[in-house]
């Protein structure tokens, strides 16, 4: 194991290099130490770690109350996805770079009422990670999908390029949830933190908009309240945003209130101690070979036990593994074809969604279009690919 003096060094020679590349960042190798247990396929899980925030919009009864349950829903996901599970006060590390091909499946929730997801790394130069989320009894589902550019300029700069769109079965109604960009700060101080920057919004199909402001702290942490935000939902034709039927204030990692058109509060969200529940995946000897956490085992549990040999070898083996894998023509990137998703060339319901909110579709930059092929997974049972592994054929 290494001891801290040698990690301490390691580490600034980390953010040295990074500081000296000019363009992505996406597959930069990390000292072992500063590694994730888990990659970034394995993230879409977040979305459904309270399973009943998940299903909440398809029950309430207006469609006012339905995009208020969705920017619940969504600014309490923010917490487990940008902190991947782990307490703030840990920080943060670095997920492990999905191949492609990789899988992630499971789910959340109580028997007969589950959250499920699929998760695929579809494309890897760029990183494409498309997700596909469900509930089945209660008539929710979402897909989507997202490439992360990754840049430094005094911290790390996360883009995330894609969309996602939810759906309620009942009502017949799609929301558009944005992929809010990410900065890293405290990189250079040792001890980096996840902020969100910029405006979004969640766009509904029946007229309602949500618009959410994410704010941090200001530069060297002078002014500003770190991971705070501001919401309010309109009605999509008050362009000039005078009336809001609904506004949310606080912090996305800790706790944050909604209040009603008069500013009285009508819901509070602890975020900082809800307790998420458990995620589900197969036991590792029911695990197809693509599946993250089977090809990734050897990683995982070196970063559990301390080994960092361990995890640089084992990471080095799949790698390595990959990268001949790329070299022959029918495993090559240009030739593979994802198991669970398919590429498109456009996505009628996010593009209408998108365009009321002055967003467009940029295909280009994902490699298509990715849509869940609902009929296609239904036919598909391990081994997902046969007798081909990550390391080639068994």
């Amino acid at each position: 194991m290494a001891d801290t003096s040698q990690q301490n060094s390691s580490l600034k020679q980390f953010l040295a290099s990074i500081a000296t590349i000019n363009g992505d960042l996406s597959n930069i190798t990390a000292p072992p130490f500063v590694l994730a247990d888990k990659s970034t396929t394995e993230f879409p899980r977040y979305w459904i770690e309270h399973p009943g925030l998940f299903c909440a919009p398809a029950h309430e009864s207006t469609p006012e109350l339905r995009i208020l349950a969705v920017l619940k829903w969504f600014l309490s996901s923010l917490r487990g996805q940008q902190y991947a599970g782990r307490n703030p006060s840990d920080g943060v590390k670095k997920p492990l770079n999905a191949f492609l091909g990789e899988l992630f499946l499971g789910h959340c929730g109580r028997e007969g009422e589950e959250c499920r997801l699929v998760s695929e790394q579809v494309s890897h130069h760029p990183p494409v990670t498309a997700c596909y989320l469900w509930n089945e009894k209660h008539g929710v589902r979402a897909e989507g999908y997202t490439r992360q550019e990754i840049t430094f300029s005094g911290s790390v700069n996360i883009q995330q390029i894609g969309h996602a769109v939810m759906h309620l079965d009942e009502h017949d109604e799609d929301y558009l949830i944005p992929l809010p960009n990410v900065k890293v700060k405290g990189i250079l101080t040792g001890g980096p933190y996840p902020e969100l920057h910029g405006t979004y919004s969640i766009v509904s199909s029946t007229g309602y908009i949500a618009e959410v402001d994410f704010t941090g702290k200001g530069f060297m942490g002078m002014g500003g309240k770190k991971n705070g935000l501001h919401a309010a939902i309109y009605k999509a034709d008050d362009k000039k945003r005078k009336d809001a039927l609904f506004t949310a204030e606080g912090s996305w990692s800790e706790s944050f209130e909604m209040k009603d058109a008069s500013g009285k509060v009508i819901d509070t969200c602890d975020v900082g101690s809800a307790p998420a529940t458990d995620f589900t995946a197969p036991p590792l000897d029911q695990q197809d070979p693509w599946e993250s956490r089977k090809a990734w085992n050897g990683v995982i549990e070196s970063i559990h036990t301390g080994n960092m040999q361990g995890v640089a070898d084992s990471k080095n083996k799949l790698e390595s593994a990959q990268r001949d894998m790329r070299k022959q023509p029918g495993t090559s990137e240009e030739s593979w074809e994802a198991v669970f998703f398919r590429k498109h060339g456009s996505h009628p319901v996010a593009e209408k969604l998108m365009a009321s909110s002055g967003q467009r579709l940029d295909p280009e930059s994902t490699c298509g279009v990715w849509r869940f092929d609902l009929e296609g997974a239904a036919k598909r049972e391990r081994p997902w690919r046969g007798g081909s592994t990550p390391y080639g054929k068994q």
